[in-house]
């Protein structure tokens, strides 16, 4: 099970963007995360007319690496670390470290 997953409210923790928070929009399959307005790269694009795009600098979001960021914890307004645990019915949870509360339900 993955501890950052798709819609999870993250805070980058190293890298340029430190402190910033933001919504994660994708997970890659070689532990990389896009988070909403970080990471921002410019790309140089050119126009194609059949499609109608128009050509120029584009800003997007650039991938991250997993370990740069942490989930968001609202009762303690801070980063926190995430664990897995199962729950009497066999089911696993993500769970908060500092204060073992449960992410998702």
């Amino acid at each position: 099970m993955r501890k950052i997953k798709k819609g999870d409210d993250v805070v980058v923790i190293a890298g340029k963007d430190k402190g910033k928070r933001g919504t994660v929009l994708s997970v890659g399959e070689d532990d990389r995360v896009v988070v909403q307005n970080v990471n921002m790269v410019k790309r140089h694009t050119k126009g194609n007319p059949m499609r109608g795009t128009p050509g120029g600098i584009i800003e997007k979001e650039a991938s991250l690496h997993v370990s740069n960021v942490a989930l968001f914890n609202t009762a303690t307004g801070k980063a926190d670390r995430a664990g897995v645990k199962a729950l009497e019915n066999g089911k696993k949870v993500r769970f908060f470290k500092s204060n073992g509360e449960v992410v998702d339900v």
